[in-house]
């Protein structure tokens, strides 16, 4: 093959990618949409194969964009698809969740709900929520290590109310825990969003192990202003959790992740007491 004619496909490539992108941008209707994925383009390989853009692939643009019917319409249409690693542009080894991850980056909540609900039905997804995702593959964040490091408490309560696990490590052998009172111990901005952060994390890790320990038992003069005398002695392994802390480690162990927030509501306490999304 001529290189002037590969010059010329590689070229209707590149304007088909970024018609479709432009399209889920701009929040085109899902027909449209469809149409525009469903077109074969090539994408050149030794073998110059015809393909076109997958479910997965368009459930990335539909995640950066906040495409909410589109995402709606991917998730329920071609689930299984729609979850694996894409294709295209974004490269890593599974088993990861680059959708899950792109989600909590671009703070995407509702489709981040949604991605989350359909992992519940799936089988095949039953770790997909503590998978680490493709963008940080490398030091083995998962979804929940992310979201602390952006100190999004919503998401985080999220997380961890849909069975997100507050105990993994990633490669550095930290926990979201540590990622949180890194950021205490480092800068004295948005204390309340990580106090509130590390509240919800607290909620879901009836048993402590992290690494920052050492550190807040060296420096009781800095952490104990802070965090407040019985967190504090908790953390460090001082004292026992408080009964109301107990209390809801229980009860939070006993509910089960595919229906929260709902579960939550439901409980017969008083609100004030529900760690419910925007609650804080």
């Amino acid at each position: 093959m001529c290189s002037n004619q590969v010059s010329l496909q590689d070229e209707q490539c590149k304007f088909y990618s970024y018609m479709f992108y432009q399209a889920v941008r701009d929040q085109e209707p899902v027909w449209k949409l469809e149409e525009i994925r469903t077109m074969e383009y090539f994408q050149w390989d030794e073998d110059a194969n015809m393909r076109c853009y997958s479910p997965s692939d368009a459930l990335m643009y539909a995640v950066v964009h906040n495409h909410l019917r589109y995402a709606q319409y991917l998730l329920s249409h071609f689930p299984e698809e729609a979850l694996k690693v894409p294709g295209i542009k974004f490269c890593c080894c599974p088993p990861s969740a680059p959708h899950l991850a792109l989600a909590v980056t671009y703070d995407r909540r509702d489709i981040l709900i949604m991605i989350i609900k359909m992992s519940h039905k799936l089988p095949s997804l039953n770790s997909y929520i503590n998978r680490a995702s493709c963008f940080h593959l490398s030091d083995g964040k998962t979804p929940l290590h992310l979201a602390c490091e952006l100190l999004s408490a919503e998401t985080v309560l999220i997380l961890l109310g849909n069975g997100a696990s507050p105990k993994i490590m990633d490669r550095k052998g930290e926990t979201p825990l540590d990622v949180i009172l890194e950021q205490l111990w480092s800068s004295k901005v948005n204390v309340v969003s990580k106090k509130l952060c590390l509240y919800y994390l607290l909620l879901f890790t009836p048993s402590l192990n992290f690494k920052m320990r050492k550190i807040l038992q060296d420096h009781p003069e800095f952490w104990n202003p802070l965090l407040g005398e019985d967190k504090f002695n908790y953390l460090v392994g001082k004292t026992p959790a408080t009964l109301y802390l107990i209390a809801m480690q229980k009860v939070l162990q006993c509910l089960p992740p595919s229906l929260f927030p709902q579960s939550i509501q439901a409980l017969p306490i008083p609100h004030a007491l529900k760690p419910l999304p925007g609650s804080g």
